[in-house]
């Protein structure tokens, strides 16, 4: 189960972030690139699912999501990722839900890329609140491939770890109130796969 806070920001304020004491820690900055899948018929969006395959350094990850539920930033939702093959799409191994699995692999042969994102992720994991949380900074572009279709991607995820989903709000909140002013980190629904298909509806 994750449960995250997803926040959008100004590029203007991107210093000021990253010079917030909250984050003078150390960090780790990785570039991720995803693909996303669907069938013609857009079977995962109609179970408010999302499947992609992720490169990140060397190594390539399977991942699966449900919509779970998001409200003012804050979503929770079931989430399965492990090693993979790319194409492979094995859900059978990565999923433990046994009847989501095998519903998973009757739309294998159908699904088909739709939209990737190509981001770098700044990373750190700090303590705030009695709660150990993962606050990572996105930066880069979603696109359909074959178009010139791009949208770009700009927020802040705040991911829990342990401790109370209080936490995260309290988190937010002092990352607003940076030294250098005010920052505008305002709460937000819309996922990546939210965007990358309604650039890709763009598109047909």
């Amino acid at each position: 189960m994750e449960t995250e806070l997803k926040l959008s920001l100004n590029a203007a304020d991107l210093p000021a972030l990253r010079a917030h004491p909250l984050l003078a820690g150390p960090s780790d900055t990785q570039r991720l690139l995803n693909t996303y899948f669907d069938t013609p018929a857009q079977d995962l969006q109609r179970a408010r699912m999302a499947v992609r395959e992720r490169l990140s350094g060397r190594d390539w990850l399977l991942t699966v999501k449900t919509a779970g539920s998001s409200v003012g930033g804050l979503s929770r939702r079931q989430e399965w990722e492990g090693p993979t093959t790319p194409g492979a799409l094995d859900f059978a191994a990565l999923v433990d839900d046994a009847a989501l699995a095998a519903q998973l692999m009757a739309w294998r042969a159908d699904l088909q890329p739709l939209f990737r994102t190509d981001f770098e992720r700044q990373r750190w994991v700090i303590t705030h609140a009695g709660a150990q949380i993962e606050v990572a900074l996105d930066q880069g572009e979603v696109s359909v491939p074959g178009t010139e279709l791009r949208a770009p991607i700009l927020e802040l995820e705040l991911e829990l770890l342990s401790g109370p989903d209080t936490a995260l709000q309290a988190l937010a909140q002092a990352l607003r109130q940076s030294p250098a002013g005010p920052l505008l980190l305002a709460p937000s629904d819309t996922s990546k796969a939210q965007s990358g298909m309604a650039l890709w509806r763009s598109a047909v």
